[in-house]
This record gives structure tokens, C-alpha cells and sequence, in this order.
């Protein structure tokens, strides 16, 4: 795939109607119905792709990446969620570029990410001391009259590989390494693929609010707001999502 990110062929926007109807199509093999959704969307993906400029990538190869998510979007979006395309999509697209990022295996960060990493690490101390609690991202992210995406984005960013053969602790002379650490703790890492494997067996939408809400920090009213539907609606999806998650992770 190789969509030219100077391509602007979206001046004439799509309505809502109109692009469900192009999905459907898309998805039943309509190669130019596909092929026009991407066209439309160029916009949306770049828009996208300005969050991640930071981080040392070619701009170009971050758009292909981008794109590459927004035909995954096209292909598993479901024309019965209460939901706007973009909506859906634009998670679909920071994911993909996200594990292209962390899959890469190349550290590359900018000064400006750097120095707004020490703020957001001075501020949580502050802000842990002013609640007698670690503060949430949102928190965090009013106090510095930054978006909470940004204080994610920065923490990621700064976070260093460890050796599994660092030293972490001494126990009376005798060197104890991340290696041992994880040797010893099994059931945490038992407990973590339990619940990715719970996670997983959710539909599109239910991940798309466990996403907005515990990855985002979205209330509740925001992420009734973002999908189309009553606060209330959400609070019981919300609880029944908790349940069947946790019905999994006690199986």
C-alpha cells in the first residue's frame, strides 16, 4: 500500500449515511468503495500522525502506518454501533502507529519531550503530596494545562529498557536481579495474560470503552458523548463489561 500523505482528495466530505454505505460495500469487496474511504479519511489520518512527529519518524512512513489502521477500521467496524466512523477509527490508528513505535525498537527522543517528561514527574510529586495519593493522568494533565494524551505520550516516551540482569536489590551481599524478580512472580504474570486473553474476547465496542475510559481516563459522560449514547447506557455496559471480565479471570 503507498498513499501519498500530499494527497488531498477529501475536500468534499462524506456524509454519515454515505459512509456507512461505502463500509458496507467495502467489506462485501468493493475494492474502489475501500479505496475512496481511504481518500476521504487522509485528513483524518494525518491529523493522527501530528500527535506522534516527535518521536523521531519519518512523518511519510508514520502516514503509511496510519493508513494501514484506518483500512483495519474499515474492515472490522461494525454498522451497528450508534458510533461515527472516526470516531472508531482514530483509536484504530493511534494503536497501529503506536505498535509500530514500540515494535521498532528504536529510542528516539526529542529535548522537548525530555524536559515536558521532568514537568509531568516534578508535578505528580507535588500533586502526590497536595492528595495523599498518586494523582491521575487527568490530574496531572490540568496542572500543567497540558492534554491528558500528552502526559501518556511523555511517559512512554521517557521510559528506559532495563537488562533483566540489572541489579535491583541487594540481600545481604548477594545480587538480586529483574531476572530472579521475574522468576519469582509468576502468578503476576499469569494474572497480566489472564487479562489481556479477557480483554481480547470483548467486542470492538467494548474495548473501544475500556479503552476511552481506563486507558484514557475519559468520565463516563465523555465517553457518552464520544459514542453516541446516555451516560446511563454506558454506565451499564461499563458494569457489564467489569463482569464479564472478571466472570473470565476467575474461570
Amino acid at each position: 500500500m503507498n498513499v501519498n500523505v500530499k494527497h488531498n482528495n477529501d475536500k468534499e466530505m462524506l456524509s454519515n449515511e454515505q459512509v456507512r454505505e461505502l463500509i458496507l460495500k467495502s467489506q462485501e469487496g468493493d475494492k474502489k468503495a475501500r479505496d475512496l474511504l481511504v481518500e476521504k479519511n487522509v485528513r483524518l489520518v494525518w491529523s493522527v500522525v501530528q500527535r506522534f512527529l516527535n518521536r523521531g519518524y519519518d512523518p511519510e512512513d508514520l502516514f503509511q502506518i496510519g493508513s494501514i489502521g484506518l483500512i483495519k477500521s474499515i474492515d472490522k467496524f461494525d454498522l451497528s454501533y450508534e458510533v461515527r466512523f472516526s470516531t472508531y477509527a482514530v483509536p484504530m490508528i493511534i494503536g497501529e502507529i503506536q505498535r509500530f513505535i514500540r515494535d521498532d525498537g528504536t529510542i528516539k527522543v526529542s529535548r522537548s519531550i525530555k524536559e515536558l517528561g521532568n514537568k509531568i514527574r516534578i508535578a505528580k510529586e507535588e500533586l502526590t503530596k497536595q492528595l495523599n495519593r498518586s494523582p491521575t493522568v487527568q490530574e496531572v494533565a490540568e496542572a500543567l494545562d497540558i492534554t491528558p494524551e500528552e502526559v501518556a505520550q511523555a511517559q512512554d516516551a521517557i521510559k528506559y529498557p532495563h537488562s533483566i540482569h540489572e541489579t535491583v536489590y541487594e540481600n545481604g551481599g548477594e545480587p538480586i536481579t529483574l531476572l530472579d524478580q521475574i522468576a519469582d512472580d509468576d502468578k503476576q504474570w499469569f494474572d497480566k495474560l489472564t487479562l489481556e486473553e479477557a480483554i481480547r474476547s470483548l467486542t470492538e465496542r467494548e474495548r473501544l470503552i475500556v479503552y476511552l475510559r481506563y486507558y484514557k481516563d475519559k468520565t463516563q459522560s465523555q465517553v457518552a458523548k464520544r459514542l453516541g449514547i446516555s451516560q446511563v447506557q454506558v454506565s451499564r455496559l461499563e458494569k457489564k463489561i467489569l463482569e464479564e471480565m472478571k466472570e473470565k479471570i476467575n474461570r
